[in-house]
C-alpha cells in the first residue's frame, strides 16, 4: 500500500463511531489523474473508510496523507483548504436554491474569479447551464448527482471523494456519470469513490478495494479485480 505513486492514502486505519471499530486495518489510496474504486457487500465499512480519509472519524490508529503530508490531525474543513472535495451520498445539493447558486457554494473557499470554473462545469455538465437557473429541487436525481460533483469541482480540487455517485440513478444516467468521472480523472484530479455496482466501477478503476467487515479483503488493479475468478463469485455476481 506504501505506494509513491499515491497522492492520497490511508494507511492501517482503524477506528468507528462511539466504541466500536468499524475499520480494521484498512488501507486505500489513489494517485493524481487516478479512480479509485472501494466495493464491497452492505455495512463492509466502504462509506467510513471514506468518511476516516476525509477526517470525519475518530481513527485509534493510522494515517491519512496527502502528497506526502501528513493530514491525520486536520479537520474535514482544513482538509477542504489543501484541495480535497467530499460528495456524499445523501442531502447533497441546495434544494430551494438555483443551480447556479449551489455551484456558487462551492466557491466558497476561494478568492478568485472563478467564473471559468463554472464555465468548466457547464461544458462537463451541459444539462446544468440548460437549467442553472432552476431550483436544484426540481431536478432528477442524475441531474442532482451532476449538481453536487460540479459544485465540488468548484473548488478546484486535487482529489474529488464520491460516496455512491450512482446510487438511483437509471442504468443510463450511471454510465453517463461515469464518462463524466474518467473525464474529471483525465484532468489529473484523483478520484476516490465508494460504488455499490461494483462490475461497473472496477470497469473504470485503475485500483480497486474490497472490503470486508472493514479489512481489505482483495486489492488490486480494476482489471485484474474483474479478472479474478474469487472476486468475481464472491462479489460480481459471477
Amino acid at each position: 500500500m506504501n505506494d509513491p505513486e499515491n497522492y492520497l492514502v490511508g494507511e492501517h486505519l482503524t477506528g468507528g463511531y462511539g466504541g466500536a471499530d468499524i475499520l480494521h486495518d484498512c488501507s486505500i489510496g489513489v494517485g493524481r489523474g487516478e479512480i479509485g474504486v472501494i466495493v464491497g457487500p452492505n455495512g463492509a465499512g466502504k462509506s467510513t473508510a471514506m468518511k476516516a480519509v476525509f477526517g470525519m472519524l475518530n481513527l485509534r490508529q493510522g494515517s491519512v496523507r496527502l502528497d506526502g503530508e501528513d493530514i491525520t490531525g486536520l479537520t474535514p474543513q482544513a482538509r477542504v483548504a489543501k484541495g480535497m472535495s467530499f460528495v456524499p451520498q445523501n442531502r447533497n445539493v441546495f434544494t430551494s436554491m438555483s443551480v447556479e447558486e449551489n455551484l456558487e457554494m462551492g466557491a466558497f473557499i476561494r478568492r478568485d474569479d472563478f467564473d471559468d470554473t463554472m464555465r468548466q462545469v457547464f461544458e462537463l455538465f451541459p444539462i446544468l447551464k440548460e437549467k442553472r437557473r432552476q431550483p436544484a429541487g426540481e431536478l432528477s436525481g442524475g441531474q442532482r448527482q451532476q449538481v453536487a460533483v460540479g459544485r465540488a469541482l468548484m473548488t478546484q480540487p486535487k482529489v474529488l471523494m464520491l460516496d455512491e455517485p450512482t446510487a438511483g440513478v437509471s442504468p443510463i444516467v450511471m454510465d453517463e456519470l461515469f464518462d463524466r468521472i474518467i473525464e474529471i480523472a483525465k484532468s489529473g484530479i484523483a478520484i476516490l469513490m465508494v460504488e455499490q455496482n461494483a462490475r461497473q466501477a472496477l470497469n473504470i478503476a485503475d485500483k480497486g478495494y474490497v472490503l470486508v467487515q472493514g479489512r481489505n479483503r482483495y486489492t488490486d488493479t480494476g482489471a485484474a479485480l474483474m479478472a479474478n475468478p474469487e472476486v468475481r463469485k464472491a462479489f460480481l455476481g459471477g
